[in-house]
């Protein structure tokens, strides 16, 4: 076997592609000795030094030439260079896998949703304001609604409830007083403690 290595030692990778693509098993042998190690060494590089990353790359890239041996076009490209572009493309894939985001490997995003709990603080909360708003005047009810709950600026509430913005600051004012008389003897059974 020795010997007939030795006698395609002299022939080109291109010849030596054509004989594998007509079935000369001893051709290959002695393209994958000749180009195996320096795409080894180029995938290697490519992929920061990930040997067995490479290993796989040049496996799949000789693959790929064999594939095509029988196609090839003696004179369009060099065997060499299709290689190396098929190891460079290869590993460029590989690369962006990386960097992609392991779905397994993000965090958790922290659960907001209050718990069991903390719903029904707030449940009974919601309806112990209700029920001190249903005890204001409609005027001050209103006006502490749309300026506390609702957002609306003085003069906003003014032009909806047709007042002048002093007319509003009263009743705001008035509102917001009479709620917390309404609900000072719940604090600590609303969860909001001694303080």
């Amino acid at each position: 076997m020795k010997v007939a290595l030795d006698a395609y030692s002299q022939a080109s990778d291109d010849a030596l592609l054509v004989l594998y693509g007509n079935g000369d098993p001893m051709a290959a042998e002695l393209l994958t000795r000749r180009l195996a190690p320096r795409v080894m060494g180029f995938a290697t590089r490519l992929l920061g030094g990930d040997r067995s990353e490479a290993e796989d790359v040049t496996q799949e890239a000789m693959l790929r030439l064999w594939k095509i041996a029988p196609d090839w076009r003696t004179g369009e490209a060099q065997v060499s260079t299709w290689v190396f572009r098929v190891v460079s493309n290869l590993c460029t894939d590989r690369l962006r896998k990386r960097r992609t985001v392991d779905i397994d490997a993000i965090e958790e995003p922290a659960d907001t949703t209050p718990g069991a709990v903390e719903q029904l603080i707030r449940a009974d909360r919601a309806e112990a304001l209700q029920a001190a708003l249903n005890g204001l005047p409609d005027r001050q009810r209103i006006a502490v609604t749309l300026r506390h709950i609702e957002g609306a600026t003085n003069p906003e509430i003014a032009q909806i409830m047709e007042i002048s913005v002093e007319a509003v600051e009263s009743l705001t004012a008035r509102g917001k007083k009479s709620l917390a008389r309404a609900l000072a003897g719940q604090r600590e059974e609303l969860g909001y403690g001694k303080d």
